[in-house]
């Protein structure tokens, strides 16, 4: 292959530009492309990544996306908190992406979440929120349970449209797709905008302005975890596999089997609280009478919800899933620990952060 051709969205955000940070460092001689919003959002990726394009739209431009999808050889998409739900934006990359023959394919790493694998605790939230669940996904031994999930899960739409995308490579032959479906995310970002990731921070932020800890319905739920740079690494490896031209053709890699789980470890919700409310006071973060713990205090649901947003009802939530694809197929390991040994690190920047609002 020529020089590669990366269409990046998400620059601006965590995952994005975490992973345009490693991949620029890396592999410097790549030509890269990054949707941006605005001028003033795209100025802290030019000062970063200088040889950057910067393309300027958003999920909802689909001419500027079908375009750029079109004269890419991978898009990777990051922006979660958009990615994984905005139709039109799949539709347009999908679109753009089918312009590419079977002779030489465009590459797909859309970015879901495993939100998705909460979804039978999502139908019934109020008899289900905060109890156990024994189910656990596998994305190389049960891979079809991950492509087959109901579609009334979240981020399913997505999901089935990039699926179908890739699916015998399109229409054309010339679509490869693989789905990044990460769990909880930590670490500092290394890009240049957003180095914060949410769920856990909401849970930080929470205790060290509450001064309790949350604990929703009976707390035995369970969800896996990984850092940032981790996940980063594997796509990374995902689109270093995509430009080789040596795997195209690997079904294991793209289409109806291309779904990554990330997870590095799992975490139960109610002992993280724990965990971050003694290290709180444990840090002097959170002053007690003579250092003694901070209160647990049940957390229903639609208090979680004015208090802390949605973030705050998936630590009553279960997503439990087993990564092995990653490995199997491109040799991700993730290194960086587990998240419980982050507390203190995502303490101390939830407490900066809360100084300077």
């Amino acid at each position: 292959m020529a020089t590669p051709k990366i269409f990046i969205t998400g620059a601006t955000g965590y995952i994005g530009g975490d992973t345009l940070h490693v991949l620029y460092e890396k592999h410097p001689d790549w030509n890269y492309a990054a949707l941006v919003r605005t001028e003033q959002k795209a100025e802290p990726v030019k000062n970063a990544f200088p040889k950057v394009r910067i393309v300027i739209g958003n999920l909802d431009d689909a001419d500027i996306l079908e375009k750029e999808a079109a004269a890419a050889d991978v898009v990777i998409q990051t922006d979660t908190a958009d990615a994984s739900d905005n139709e039109p934006a799949a539709r347009a990359i999908a679109k753009g992406l089918a312009q590419h023959t079977k002779q030489k394919p465009g590459f797909w790493l859309h970015t879901g979440g495993t939100g998705i694998l909460a979804w039978e605790d999502m139908r019934d939230m109020d008899n289900r929120l905060g109890t156990h669940s024994d189910r656990t996904y596998n994305d190389w031994a049960g891979v079809q349970d991950l492509t087959s999930l109901p579609s009334d899960a979240f981020h399913r739409n997505i999901d089935e449209l990039v699926l179908e995308a890739g699916r015998n490579g399109g229409q054309g032959g010339g679509i490869r797709t693989a789905i990044v479906c990460p769990p909880t995310i930590f670490g500092r970002g290394r890009g240049p905008s957003n180095a914060r990731s949410r769920q856990a921070y909401e849970m930080a932020k929470f205790i060290l302005k509450e001064k309790y800890v949350p604990i929703i319905g009976k707390g035995e739920t369970l969800w896996n975890n990984v850092h940032v740079h981790d996940l980063s690494e594997l796509f990374v490896l995902l689109a270093e596999a995509a430009v080789s031209g040596k795997r195209n053709d690997d079904e294991e890699l793209w289409g109806e089997k291309g779904y990554f789980l990330t997870d590095a470890a799992e975490h139960k919700w109610a002992d993280l609280a724990r965990k971050m409310g003694e290290k709180a006071v444990e840090l002097g973060l959170v002053k007690t009478d003579g250092g003694a713990k901070l209160e647990e205090k049940k957390l229903a649901k639609q208090e979680a919800l004015d208090r802390a947003g949605f973030e705050a009802v998936s630590w009553g939530l279960n997503s439990r899933g087993k990564a092995e694809r990653g490995n199997k197929t491109v040799g991700w390991v993730p290194n960086k620990g587990k998240i419980e040994d982050y507390v203190e690190e995502i303490l101390k920047d939830e407490k900066e952060r809360l100084d300077q609002e």
